[in-house]
């Protein structure tokens, strides 16, 4: 048995995100009109977080060395590929700005 369900990953690390934040359904779901990321996961295999394999602006992570079940393998952004294997293809400035709706939508 898998320690977390495939749906309810989804809506943990999607949906409520994007309802809490104001961008659903422009976020958080596959549908006509929305605006998806799609990430594709080696749910076995085992990674061993470190700093320099991280793609984001900090100079540290609280996962340092801790090792996880499960890692992304490619990202798809609005049909381009901007991610494959830990090496990022997606140019700079290359996302879109959503304004936030106001109100909680969950």
């Amino acid at each position: 048995m898998p320690a977390i369900w495939l749906h309810a990953f989804v809506r943990l690390t999607a949906t409520t995100p994007a309802r809490l934040y104001g961008l659903y359904p422009r976020k958080g779901t596959i549908a006509v009109g929305s605006d998806a990321d799609l990430t594709l996961w080696d749910r076995r295999r085992l990674v061993t977080v470190t700093h320099a394999m991280l793609h984001d602006r900090m100079d540290y992570t609280p996962f340092e060395g801790l090792t996880l079940r499960g890692w992304p393998m490619m990202t798809i952004s609005r049909g381009e590929l901007v991610m494959r294997n830990g090496e990022v293809f997606g140019r700079e400035g290359r996302g879109l700005f959503l304004e936030r709706r106001p109100g909680f939508d969950a």
